[in-house]
């Protein structure tokens, strides 16, 4: 393909080639190989907010105030000063380019905290189809509470969670979700995932995943909640024979009831137990004869596999969600302790894809599993994907379509010593935070390489020193 470095000659390129089907978008971003950031304004004079991020469209600069009551939203200005001559290095900007009003207008202000409440400064997700912004306050957290109405021993308590969806454009509030005596970790987004219209919310203390759909309209619609109960009419059913059940006592069939509450384990943890007790029972190659041997076998592997373990895997509890598609979760499980650990990395934990239509469990690995990491190197893109319309994400790189990005991350596989060690390291960051990374095009390693720039460095570096030794050998 041409490639200049000549902003006109790129232009008049455009101009008189057609880009191939479906590289319009890719071709365009190739300009910022033209336009690059090549200088640095100091000292300049700010309000006094704590600025979170743009939005991956480029039309909104998220910021909050220093109390963390108030979202303050500003429209960037963009191109600001120009110059005509041709060594522009030279000339000093001039004094307003030294003000924050010059590169960006304040759009609304609005108060978002009340009633004890403080904006979660980490927490924020964008839905670009209809410019809507997802905000988080919350009250101060009870490490202490006492596990109450079926929550977790060891996970604190947050009186009140509020989440409120925003119109960006004028910072209208569109809905609310309320939370009362739950946590929910806020802490750059980590309790909630968002997917096209699709929200999936954690809550740690109650282990449960609300998925809500966010409207047109604006409003937040409750599709289903994973945890206790998988389908709709779960708890109905238990309902209905617990009445039964009571109805026995009444008729002096049974002499005691156990407590529902305490008696079954939670919709999804029987889910995940009955995948893992099938997939040791049917580690057997041999499945075309049943002997008593073979049986004995297997008996013998589920004490091993599974009822040894079987307490470790009752304790596990959700740590985090993330969408791979409209109707498959991938979840992370693992100890109390880590759930609640700013670094959960030295917790072991499992990962679990959970199908939410069939509400199966259709895959389970460890941490560090082969089979997942080859996965996850193969088809890296499956697990960054937070939006199938979006134009923007869909320019990520990663290594499974940047053959930079392989590269570098088989340079850092060769050099592990420990494979096992290298794999449970790779999987920390699984499931990925919603919107995590930036689809900026100077993030994107088919434009802008550092690897590929210290290769190349590195690679002159070699061919410097082997031409030296050739002229001056050594005696």
């Amino acid at each position: 393909m041409f490639k200049t470095n000549n902003v006109t000659s790129r232009l008049f390129e455009r101009q008189i080639c057609t880009p191939a089907p479906g590289t319009s978008i890719h071709r365009a971003r190739r300009f910022y190989e033209n336009i690059v950031p090549s200088y640095t304004i100091y000292d300049v004079e700010c309000p006094d907010h704590s600025f979170r991020k743009f939005t991956d469209d480029g039309l909104y600069f998220v910021s909050f105030s220093r109390n963390h009551q108030d979202l303050v939203v500003y429209r960037p200005t963009w191109l600001t000063f120009s110059y005509k001559e041709e060594d522009c290095d030279t000339h000093d900007l001039p004094l307003k380019a030294r003000k924050f009003e010059s590169f960006f207008t304040q759009l609304y202000s609005v108060t978002l905290a009340s009633s004890g409440e403080l904006i979660c400064k980490d927490f924020f997700l964008y839905m670009e189809s209809n410019q809507f912004g997802l905000f988080a306050t919350s009250t101060a957290q009870i490490h202490d509470a006492p596990p109450t109405g079926g929550a977790i021993q060891g996970v604190p308590s947050v009186e009140k969670i509020t989440f409120h969806l925003l119109r960006l454009e004028d910072g209208a509030t569109l809905d609310e979700r309320v939370f009362h005596n739950d946590y929910v970790n806020l802490a750059h987004s980590i309790g909630a995932f968002l997917y096209d219209d699709l929200l999936a919310i954690v809550s740690l203390r109650y282990q449960r995943i609300h998925i809500l759909q966010i409207r047109d309209s604006g409003d937040l619609v409750d599709v289903r909640a994973i945890g206790e109960f998988c389908r709709e009419d779960d708890e109905l059913f238990l309902n209905s024979n617990s009445q039964v059940l009571v109805n026995h006592v009444g008729n002096g069939f049974h002499h005691s009831l156990p407590e529902l509450e305490t008696s079954f384990l939670s919709g999804i943890k029987q889910r995940l137990l009955s995948f893992i007790f099938r997939g040791i029972w049917n580690e057997e190659t041999d499945r075309t004869m049943v002997s008593k041997r073979i049986l004995i076998s297997r008996v013998q592997c589920l004490k091993k596999k599974f009822y040894f373990h079987f307490q470790d895997y009752i304790d596990l509890i959700i740590w985090k969600v993330q969408f791979l598609d409209r109707h498959h979760l991938l979840i992370k499980f693992g100890s109390v302790d880590g759930g609640v650990s700013r670094n959960a990395d030295s917790h072991p934990s499992f990962f679990a894809v959970y199908n939410m239509e069939t509400t199966e469990i259709v895959a389970f690995y460890q941490n560090s599993a082969d089979e997942l990491y080859f996965l996850f190197e193969l088809f890296s893109d499956h697990f960054h994907v937070s939006s199938k319309s979006s134009l923007h994400m869909n320019f990520m790189s990663s290594h499974s379509n940047n053959i930079h990005a392989l590269e570098q991350l088989r340079c850092t596989k060769n050099k592990a010593t420990n494979f096992s060690q290298f794999v449970k390291k790779m999987m920390v960051s699984l499931p990925f935070s919603c919107q995590s990374q930036s689809p900026s095009p100077y993030f994107d390693q088919s434009l802008f390489s550092l690897f590929q720039l210290l290769t190349a460095i590195d690679s002159l570096l070699t061919i410097q020193s082997n031409s030296f030794l050739e002229d001056n050998p050594i005696s």
